[in-house]
């Protein structure tokens, strides 16, 4: 895409968005951060060779503006845009977590064009998982332009209820923490076993990225290729015996369905 995009806010997760569209083609020239920091905006500059400016405002010349500060201020710097906002043109993008799309409408004045998006940390290494979500006033070139620019940092996943995106922060928002919890739990047994901490951590690290690139790769689903490695009467067996037998899947369910639940929760009191 060669749209113009503004990005109020550039921190980490703005800045891993600003380098997957310059590593996917895209003109620096086309990019223009809001950053109150000084230092900040001349490290983004350093990096990646965009415009910056410390002006909110007008980030929204450009097409697309990505809103990118913390949930807790969104609703502050939308009310301060809603001026501006009301005369603009643009489509905005917001990757704050659990504010829904209806309050940024309001916030921003209404009848606005809002794709809100739920991504995940490892778009910070071009690897993310992000769910997202168009009100009726983005039209198709928008939606395929927003989709392109979230792409450039992993997967998208675009759901038509935008409730589904408390599920989404269950699964991929929160996801990655409970991979690394499984992985320093294993990375502690295996020192308990004998091994050196760094060969635990090296061993474990590469035994979950060889999983996630084998399923990844494949056109089996988890269960299939669980069996496939699972041995009758083998060391395998008896591993994922004893996680069903403690209720591993129950813990799973029960430990999603909170992140969900508290996903609403959050929405609701950001709403507020």
């Amino acid at each position: 895409m060669n749209s113009r995009i503004g990005f109020i806010g550039g921190g980490n997760m703005a800045a891993s968005l600003i380098g997957g569209l310059v590593e996917a083609g895209n003109s620096a020239d086309n990019l223009l951060v809001a950053e109150p920091d000084a230092a900040r905006r001349q490290q983004l500059q350093t990096a990646f060779g965009v415009h910056t400016t410390d002006d909110n405002s007008g980030v929204l010349q450009q097409d697309f503006v990505v809103l990118a500060v913390k949930p807790q201020i969104l609703r502050a710097v939308c009310e301060a845009l809603r001026p501006t906002a009301q005369q603009a043109a643009c489509t905005f993008v917001s990757i704050a977590a659990g504010v829904r799309s209806a309050s940024i409408d309001r916030w921003l004045g209404g009848n606005r064009a809002i794709v809100r998006c739920m991504p995940n940390t490892p778009a910070l290494l071009r690897c993310g998982a992000t769910g997202m979500f168009a009100n009726t006033a983005v039209g198709a070139a928008a939606r395929e332009q927003a989709d392109a620019m979230l792409g450039s940092v992993g997967i998208t996943v675009w759901v038509d209820d935008e409730q589904l995106l408390d599920a989404i922060t269950a699964v991929s928002g929160s996801g990655p923490a409970y991979y690394f919890l499984m992985m320093e739990a294993m990375s502690e047994v295996a020192v308990q076993l004998g091994l050196d901490a760094d060969s635990a951590r090296r061993l474990v690290t590469q035994t979950a990225l060889g999983a996630a690139r084998m399923m990844a790769d494949s056109e089996l689903d988890a269960a299939t290729l669980r069996a496939n490695v699972t041995s009758k009467g083998g060391t395998t067996e008896q591993a994922i015996a004893t996680f069903e037998q403690a209720g591993l899947r129950d813990i799973v369910r029960q430990a999603m369905t909170a992140a969900q639940q508290r996903s609403v929760e959050l929405a609701q009191q950001l709403d507020q």
